[in-house]
């Protein structure tokens, strides 16, 4: 175990810097903030809060977190993400340690193990290095405190089940489950969370960016007025995909090749886009979908069998709507924002975080720049787990599964509308049967669903469970 670089008195001195300047979005004086354009005091003279002061959750963002107890923690995934996390984890604070690592495969298990050995000193045995599709049981059971885990997302919610029942602290990375079945399964899991008093941050990093912080804050003291719509967007180029090698399995390749499966990512609308969705559903205190109605296509996708582009338009129950657009396709313009509009303004994630009146005039823009000078930690990715860990520590619930299953459900609905071109409501989703976790799931064995995905030499076809209405036709292949 090391202790964190950023040494124990810039911490003390910079807590002292929040403690006299005021913790992120505490106000319109916050140093992380600047007034643009516009009359800033006329603007501030209007505005009527959505929220009162002191009823919706303002994390607190320090660079480190508390000292306290030592934590020790079980890394379930060791993939790319799984291995990020981990650092996050170490960085967030000192008395950390990583005791254990489980993944399908023995490389990635091994890697991550590699990887800790050298950049921290901390050298996992081999005897809590396991490997199995039932390897998150045996880090859940090695005597940790806490798990955090990468998987591909279809199966978060039996590990988030597992991990709630033996007492574990979770951070579950987004998204959280890929169906109906498992939301379901998902917010069960977390109510019996709550019940026992745990700590539960998801991976929706934008919780935890002071930008974003900031920004919830100016619109619930009514920056921009009732909010009337919005659209967001993650339009970029295409992922990484691995093609199939000998001797891998039907279930090996497809979970390597995982955020190209739909059974396994929920479609890139689910496992990507819930990011922007997540903005949407904070901001406006958790509205949910009364219906979806949207289209998608597949033109060049190389393996697996999801779609490339989603659009969709939501209707909320207050009756305002919500426009989704996502797109995975390489040479295309690239999008990756959040806007919202309201009776008096509004606000965009665009160049900067910035708020605008109804004439354009530009009346709030966070202040990158002095968040930079007050803090040493600026990434989003570690200070979740600042978050976290100051829950573990100071003994506080906190549970943000529930919420991330809302923007989740959100996903869901746009895809099955997309797939089937019908419009979908919240009530035939949320009670739906939908179920895409493969009866045949075995590493050894063939398994059917591989044979729909392109790559495998076979006419495409979606397995019928999804309930499509026709099949897209393969496109030509992207550069890789």
């Amino acid at each position: 175990m090391k202790e964190n670089l950023i040494d124990r008195r810039s911490f003390l001195k910079n807590s002292a810097m929040v403690g006299a300047l005021g913790a992120i979005g505490t106000g319109s004086a916050s140093v992380l903030t600047s007034c643009g354009g516009g009359d800033a005091k006329s603007s501030e003279a209007a505005k009527t809060p959505l929220k009162a002061p002191g009823s919706y959750y303002i994390p607190e963002l320090p660079d480190l977190a508390n000292d306290g107890k030592e934590l020790k923690a079980g890394i379930i995934g060791c993939g790319g993400r799984g291995s990020g996390a981990a650092f996050n984890f170490l960085a967030a604070a000192n008395g950390l340690t990583i005791t254990a690592l489980g993944d399908t495969f023995k490389d990635r298990v091994d890697d991550l193990a590699g990887k800790l050995k050298e950049k921290n000193g901390i050298d996992v045995p081999a005897d809590k290095r396991f490997v199995g599709l039932d390897a998150y049981k045996k880090v859940i059971d090695s005597d940790v405190d806490v798990i955090i885990t990468a998987t591909p997302p279809n199966f978060r919610p039996i590990i988030f089940q597992y991990a709630v029942e033996k007492g574990k602290h979770c951070f579950l990375e987004k998204p959280l489950c890929v169906d109906p079945v498992g939301y379901r399964l998902l917010i069960a899991t977390a109510k019996q969370a709550e019940a026992k008093g745990l700590a539960v941050v998801t991976g929706t990093q934008r919780h935890h960016q002071r930008s974003y912080v900031a920004s919830f804050q100016q619109i619930m003291d009514g920056a921009i007025g009732e909010i009337t719509g919005g659209t967001v967007w993650w339009n970029g180029g295409m992922l990484w995909y691995k093609d199939r090698q000998p001797g891998w399995s039907d279930c090996e390749w497809m979970i390597r090749d995982w955020v190209n499966w739909i059974w396994l990512s929920g479609d890139h609308i689910v496992e990507q886009h819930v990011h922007n969705l997540d903005v949407w559903t904070w901001f406006t205190g958790g509205l949910k979908p009364v219906s979806a109605t949207g289209f998608g296509s597949r033109q060049r996708r190389v393996t697996g069998d999801q779609f490339d582009n989603f659009s969709i338009d939501f209707e909320l129950e207050n009756g305002i709507h919500l426009h989704s657009m996502c797109r995975q396709v390489e040479g295309t313009a690239s999008n990756v924002s959040e806007f919202i509009q309201g009776t008096k303004g509004s606000w965009s994630s665009t160049h900067g975080h910035v708020i605008k009146d109804l004439k354009g005039n530009e009346i709030w823009k966070y202040d990158g720049e002095a968040e930079k000078a007050q803090y040493k930690q600026t990434d989003p990715y570690t200070l979740e787990h600042v978050n976290w860990i100051n829950h573990i520590r100071a003994g506080k619930v906190i549970e943000q599964a529930s919420e991330t299953a809302l923007a989740n459900m959100y996903a869901i609905m746009g895809r099955e509308s997309a797939y089937t071109g019908k419009k979908i409501t919240w009530d035939e989703m949320t009670a739906s049967s939908l179920n895409l976790y493969p009866e045949d799931i075995d590493l050894a064995k063939p398994m059917a669903y591989a044979k729909n995905g392109f790559g495998s030499g076979k006419e495409y076809k979606l397995p019928d469970y999804i309930h499509i209405a026709g099949s897209p036709s393969p496109g030509s292949k992207q550069t890789r």
